[in-house]
């Protein structure tokens, strides 16, 4: 893991976050809480993908089949 996943995790928040308050002042809150649904989702699946890395590389190290 390095350093560039953090940095993509907050530029996603950060993007997320204005375009949220962005929709909240033009009276879209329905659009709004699904946009930032969409960016929860987004995060989620980069844990999940760095999390399935972990358990591999663990099961290579440990020669687990």
């Amino acid at each position: 893991m390095d350093i560039n996943v953090i940095f993509k995790i907050a530029a996603i928040g950060i993007l997320i976050t204005v375009i949220t308050q962005v929709l909240k002042k033009s009276d879209r809150d329905d659009i709004a809480t699904l946009v930032s649904l969409a960016g929860l989702i987004i995060v989620l699946t980069l844990v999940i993908n760095m999390i399935s890395e972990l358990f591999e590389t663990i099961k290579n190290i440990f020669y687990l089949y």
